[in-house]
């Protein structure tokens, strides 16, 4: 069981992406996994299939033909136009949907092309480089009609990013009014010192937790800025987030179950991991699921 505030918080929070590193387990596997998941009690918490678009024909023939059809987040390769191609030729009548591409662009005229070649995909997450010019992209990917995207770690220490250039991000997004995904390094709930992959000698390196992310989304919707939306993102005590039926509070400060529903719909939407029991697991041994 799990509280009202942690539902609405995390209710299809975390997208599939059991293809991808460090798992970068086979297409077959991650699709029996999906499946599994998808009967699960903690299905409330599963998002999309995440897959690369070049991979959506072998997707096709290992899925299910009957029931729900399954809903995919396709990642774009460098081939931006073959890649929406391959979206366009699936039929309505496969048993897969592609609900919204991910695609990454680090110009304002490269947010332009990309995402006006995927206009037939409903959301379209931009994966931007977290530089100087991070508001005027934010600001391009707008006015394209487009989501963002924010990668918050990876298999090498030197892939997370600081809290300072998160905290960055989040604010873009709220000034411009623009919705965005996470993705890599997400596995845990709550900022801590993790192995990066799952190598029993893996480096191990400071990552967020998704608790600390989706918060701060939600406090910075509030009006949060800085230092203050910084000290959510490193917090690294797990009691720190008090989850009631009503609300959910960080140090003195409160969160209503409206806060966290108008968040998840309006601005963080979802992030990616290559494994969904492990974040799922977490909570449990922090008090926060219960059977």
């Amino acid at each position: 069981m799990a509280s009202a505030s942690l539902r609405a918080l995390l209710s299809g929070l975390i997208d599939y992406a059991g293809l991808f590193p460090p798992a970068g387990l086979p297409l077959g596997d991650v699709v029996q996994n999906y499946a599994t998941y998808r009967r699960s009690d903690d299905r409330w918490a599963l998002g999309r299939l995440v897959v690369p678009a070049a991979r959506l024909d072998d997707l096709l023939s290992l899925v299910p033909a009957h029931g729900d059809r399954w809903p995919v987040s396709a990642v774009i390769g460098d081939d931006v136009s073959g890649d929406a191609a391959r979206i366009a030729a699936l039929k309505d009548t496969t048993n897969v949907v592609v609900e919204s591409a991910e695609v990454r662009a680090t110009s304002i005229e490269q947010i332009r092309t990309s995402v006006d070649a995927l206009s037939r995909v409903p959301e379209v997450y931009v994966e931007l480089p977290l530089r100087d010019d991070l508001p005027a992209l934010v600001q391009a990917v707008r006015d394209a009609g487009a989501r963002t995207k924010i990668r918050t770690g990876g298999v090498v220490a030197n892939a997370i990013p600081s809290a300072s250039a998160c905290a960055r991000f989040i604010e873009a997004c709220v000034a411009h009014a623009v919705a965005f995904k996470a993705t890599a390094g997400l596995h845990h709930p709550v900022r801590g010192r993790y192995p990066l992959t799952y190598a029993s000698d893996a480096p191990h390196g400071e990552l967020f937790g998704y608790l600390n992310v989706f918060v701060a989304a939600a406090l910075a919707r509030r009006g949060m800025r800085g230092a203050h939306l910084e000290q959510v993102l490193v917090e690294s005590a797990p009691d720190a987030f008090h989850f009631a039926d009503a609300q959910v509070t960080w140090r003195g400060h409160t969160l209503t179950l409206d806060d966290l529903e108008s968040t998840r719909k309006t601005l963080a939407m979802t992030f990616g991991s290559c494994s969904f029991r492990e974040p799922i697991d977490d909570l449990s041994q922090l008090g926060l699921l219960t059977s």
